[in-house]
């Protein structure tokens, strides 16, 4: 038999395709992650704040310490009051009392804001979603009711969160400006990143993911959010594994779509409903980014607290970031 001797590309991409990781997650598998990745009873059976029980008063100490030139960046988003593709349901800023219709000498507004989405940002409490009927710890999705929810309610993390985060700029270690919607992020993306930045997750850390999705933005204008980078669903026994106490991210936090058929958000719901952990959502990470790269120093203290609206399954909210 004459042998055939393979161009080059072919041999490497014979080699790499054999090497790649096999990213292909089904529903079902997912599904059984609500119980092997279960953070139910692990803090007892009456706890409702989940993986932030991870943030103790050693981690806190010891992200305190990590302040050393005292510069502190918002990672809010401006909030967005013009309706668009990607704002269905905007801010609203309401002025009741102006300078040309004061009361007396004072003025006075108010807000009205849908923040669950993809626009604001916003924390996620555990009572955000459910599986089968369930919350978080086995709490019934019927304790959630109109006048809020009965338990694993916003007002659980009222005294504030305080800890190292980490972020994690994947366009940055892509050499890109920004990930285009729909790109999917995977374990060895974070494990990337964690080599050349030096830094590992550890027990309690809050996870930062950027995308660059406000980047994108200003760039080329909004777009139809149902496209959105983010992580893939097979990060999520990776969040478990280093013990993540939040997770946030620029956009919606999973890829979307999913990659996983008949699952919209897996990332969101196994998170939020087996393992107990909150999410930061819409998160404006591009200061922060510019920041973070020129001190080569991409761990740094987080402080954040929303509203303490009882009853509520999240709540806008303004994290800061310290140098």
């Amino acid at each position: 038999m004459r042998s055939i001797a393979l161009p080059l590309l072919t041999v490497a991409s014979l080699c790499f395709a054999a090497d790649a990781p096999d990213h292909k997650t089904t529903k079902a598998e997912v599904e059984t992650w609500f119980t092997k990745l279960s953070n139910w009873g692990r803090w007892g059976k009456a706890d409702e704040i989940g993986t932030v029980n991870l943030i103790t008063p050693e981690t806190r100490k010891k992200a305190a310490a990590l302040v050393k030139d005292g510069v502190s960046i918002s990672m809010a988003h401006n909030v967005l009051k013009e309706k668009a593709a990607d704002n269905g349901e905007p801010f609203i800023h309401k002025m009741n009392y102006t300078g040309a219709k004061p009361n007396g000498d004072w003025f006075m507004d108010e807000y009205d804001v849908s923040f669950h989405g993809l626009a604001h940002t916003h924390m996620d409490s555990l009572s955000h979603t459910s599986y089968q009927g369930k919350m978080y710890n086995g709490f019934s999705q019927l304790d959630v009711t109109e006048t809020g929810a009965k338990e694993l309610g916003i007002t659980g993390f009222k005294n504030g969160i305080f800890g190292r985060a980490i972020l994690m700029d994947i366009p940055r270690l892509k050499g890109v400006p920004y990930l285009e919607p729909g790109t999917a992020i995977f374990p060895e993306d974070l494990e990337a990143w964690e080599k050349k930045a030096g830094v590992k997750v550890g027990s309690g850390d809050i996870l930062l993911i950027r995308t660059g999705r406000w980047a994108r933005r200003d760039a080329k204008g909004p777009w139809d959010p149902s496209a959105m980078a983010g992580l893939h669903a097979s990060c999520v026994p990776w969040l478990k594994a280093r013990n993540v106490a939040i997770a946030g991210s620029d956009g919606a936090l999973d890829v979307l779509p999913s990659q996983v058929e008949g699952a919209v958000q897996p990332v969101h719901q196994v998170i939020l409903v087996a393992m107990g952990m909150p999410i930061f959502d819409n998160l404006d990470l591009e200061q922060v980014s510019a920041e973070a790269a020129k001190r080569n120093r991409f761990a740094f203290l987080v402080t954040s607290s929303p509203l303490a609206v009882q009853g509520g399954t999240g709540s806008p909210f303004n994290p800061i970031a310290t140098f």
